[in-house]
């Protein structure tokens, strides 16, 4: 079984994936470390993001050790990710890696869940569950804003916030995949609902989705 989590930044989709994954006993990739890995080796460089022909080159040749990098889940790198993420050469470099995990889970496992911004769109349309996870942009600030004082980062609201609403607008008006829920995927708003709420909401959905593959 092939599972498409989708959402905008700070919604919950990763944390919802891996532990879908880990329970269902399926595969998991986090896609958008491709375009964050992407986005940090030409920061590293000292590139630009929106270069597409530096852009499409890296994702090419794309070094899978920069996806332990250490600064992968920074804020620069998050930034950089939705740039690159606009260009299409990036996109094409990418893909084929994404669908060849989907349809060829590593260590024999019988599916895999995919969570980024175009699994049920672009990548997997054929996918047997599709849950685009959702939440209010001042919901989604407050926890990034946790999780970077977690990690000892300071960071103000205000500045989180807005960050989010430009992102996500980068994210919806891009030509190539934007973000947008699939036309077959059930939305689950997770504005007012704690983590396991959440994830009993999701099981709930892939477990319907496999009741009506029987019929």
């Amino acid at each position: 079984m092939i599972i498409a989590i989708d959402g905008p930044a700070a919604a919950g989709k990763g944390t919802m994936a891996r532990r879908l994954a880990q329970v269902l006993g399926l595969a998991y990739l986090d896609t958008g470390l491709l375009y964050r890995a992407v986005g940090l080796t030409i920061l590293i460089d000292g590139g630009d993001p929106t270069d597409e022909t530096t852009a499409t080159a890296i994702a090419e040749r794309l070094d899978r050790a920069m996806l332990e990098h250490h600064d992968i889940r920074g804020d620069a790198a998050a930034k950089a990710a939705s740039k690159v993420a606009a260009i299409p050469g990036v996109r094409a470099a990418l893909l084929k890696f994404q669908r060849d995990f989907a349809t060829r889970p590593p260590g024999g496992q019988s599916g895999a869940i995919l969570d980024g911004r175009d699994i049920g769109t672009v990548v997997c349309p054929d996918a047997g569950a599709k849950i685009f996870i959702t939440a209010s942009p001042e919901a989604r600030a407050e926890r990034r804003l946790k999780e970077l004082r977690e990690r000892g980062i300071e960071a103000i609201h205000t500045t989180v916030l807005q960050d989010m609403k430009e992102r996500d607008a980068r994210d919806q008006a891009r030509d190539v995949a934007p973000l947008v829920p699939a036309e077959d995927a059930d939305i689950l708003d997770t504005t007012d609902l704690d983590a396991d709420e959440a994830f009993e909401k999701a099981l709930a959905i892939i477990e319907s989705r496999k009741e009506r593959g029987r019929t």
